[in-house]
């Protein structure tokens, strides 16, 4: 759900606003009632000893389709260094 509201009423209502948007509410911002501004809620952190938290987070931007180092610089992962 959104809201649209203008600044005066916005200081005047402020807390009421800041409750909306806590409970999932978007806030559109107005000056003169043309909107210049939004409030939304930050996402709540995720509990990192749970598995699966990252889950959906990872966005590939290429596809992998092979190795990501050349060929040729294979030899300088060997742990036998002379």
């Amino acid at each position: 759900m959104t809201s649209t509201v203008n600044i005066g009423e916005l200081k005047n209502h402020l807390s009421e606003f800041l409750e909306r948007v806590e409970s999932g509410e978007e806030v559109i911002v107005c000056k003169r009632n043309v909107p210049f501004a939004t409030i939304t809620s930050i996402p709540q952190r995720k509990n990192r000893s749970q598995p699966g938290w990252a889950k959906s987070s990872l966005r590939i931007l290429k596809p992998i389709d092979g190795p990501a180092i050349p060929e040729c610089d294979w030899n300088m992962l060997n742990d036998d260094q002379g």
